[in-house]
Parts: C-alpha cells; structure tokens; sequence
C-alpha cells in the first residue's frame, strides 16, 4: 500500500483526446509535498507516512512545531496528512514527491470537505417535494412538513431529516480516472468533479476498490528521480522503483 499526496484544488477545465473529444477535468496542483516524518510499528504501533505541503510563514508555526520540521530538516509545511502506508512503502524523511507518483489512466481515491452553504431548509437540503401549490396551504409551501408523532412515542427519532447545516463535511468521490499529469507545474488532472472549493486543500490515493496499474513508481514518484528521467540519465540512477 503506497502513500498517497496532498493538493491543492485550482479549479475546472478540459482536455481533449486523440479521437477530438473533451474531458471535463479537476486540475490539482501538487507543491513541495514532502515527507516530514515517519511512523513505525515499533515507536507508534502503527505504519505512515506523514507529508506537508505548501510553505508557511514562521511567524504563523508554533514553537513545538518549528522543532518538528527542524528535525525533519524541511521548510514549514501549511498542511500535514498522514497516510497509512506498508512497510516496505515508507520513504526517507524529507524526499519529495511528484505529481508522476500517478499514472494516466489510474483510478484514484479523493477526499476534501465540501463546500459550505450554510443552514439550509428541507428541500435544499435533502430536496424534499415540498407542500402542494393550492387548496388550503398558505405561506408553507417549502415547509418541510410534519417530524413528530402521535401520542405513542410522542417525541422526534434522532436522525430526522429537517433543516440544518448543510455542505463543510468530509467527503470521498471513489475511483475517478486520473487524465493528465504536467510534472514541470506540479499538476494532477483528474476526470470529473472532486470535493472541496478553488483553493482548498485534498487528499489522492490509490483507488481501494480497484487494482493498481503494474507500471506504478513503487514506493513512490521522487523529485530526484523525476529531474533524471527529464535530463535522460540511465534507469539505473533513478531513485525510484516499481511495483513488486
């Protein structure tokens, strides 16, 4: 199980194929997201990888965390994620990784918090029908109706849908179809609509409910190999390697 990374949502646009047709695409952009610090079963009981991305002022990090990335040996991260990873998957504190850590045509998992509208009514928020137009109803029209009931239990079930905040929840649209990757501008093309606002922040893995493509950079896509396969250096230099 690979690490997965941490992007920044800019916005929507399309690409077009081979055979001239378009593709509504989300385009992520993926900045100096590096490992900060590894978790193993032996000191925390569990396997990750925890990466930062983005750069922050000093001013705004707290003192216990201006030591942990001086450890790390990495400039202040302004996001840090932990992604739960194998073993064999962990990679050196401070490597960089790179939008090629996936591949055309792979399916990915995303995660992002939704845009938030705020308090919402019924049909809003769980587009109920509403009343009828006529015949005795006044002034209630996108009222959502009765909750309670009768005498017997004589109360609201916990979980009735009504009125209330809707959208800032965490939210996964599954197996959405990666289009394009740009390594020189740290970009992550991926079909179709991902949760989340211009300018938040997601996360990307490996779809779970789909197998992995073989060609994947195992255990992950580095900025050091990434400069040598541009410059056209021998395989053998690279940094990375490929699934087992």
């Amino acid at each position: 199980m690979r690490t997965g990374l941490i992007a920044q949502k800019v916005g929507m646009t399309r690409l077009f194929t081979e055979a001239g047709d378009h593709v509504p695409v989300t385009v992520l952009k993926v900045d100096g997201c590096q490992v900060v610090a590894q978790r193993t079963v032996e000191r925390d009981g569990y396997t990750a990888l925890q990466l930062g991305v983005g750069m922050a002022k000093v001013k705004n990090v707290s003192k216990p965390q201006r030591g942990h990335f001086a450890k790390a040996k990495v400039e202040p991260k302004r996001r840090l994620f932990e992604f739960r990873v194998s073993p064999e998957a962990l990679i050196e504190v401070g490597s960089e990784l790179t939008v090629e850590h996936f591949v055309p045509g792979q399916l990915v998992d995303v995660s992002g918090t939704t845009i938030g509208k705020g308090f919402a009514g019924g049909i809003k928020r769980h587009h109920f029908s509403g009343l009828r137009a006529s015949h005795g109803v006044s002034i209630s029209h996108r009222s959502h109706g009765s909750t309670g009931n009768r005498q017997d239990p004589g109360r609201v079930f916990k979980n009735k849908k009504m009125a209330g905040h809707l959208g800032d929840r965490r939210r996964t649209t599954l197996n959405l179809k990666v289009v394009a990757t740009d390594g020189r501008r740290g970009l992550l093309m991926i079909e179709g609509a991902v949760p989340g606002a211009p300018g938040g922040y997601v996360l990307v893995r490996d779809a779970v409910k789909r197998p992995a493509p073989k060609d994947l950079p195992f255990p992950g896509a580095l900025r050091k190999a990434a400069e040598a396969a541009v410059a056209g250096e021998p395989a053998a230099e690279k940094s990375e390697g490929k699934a087992p």
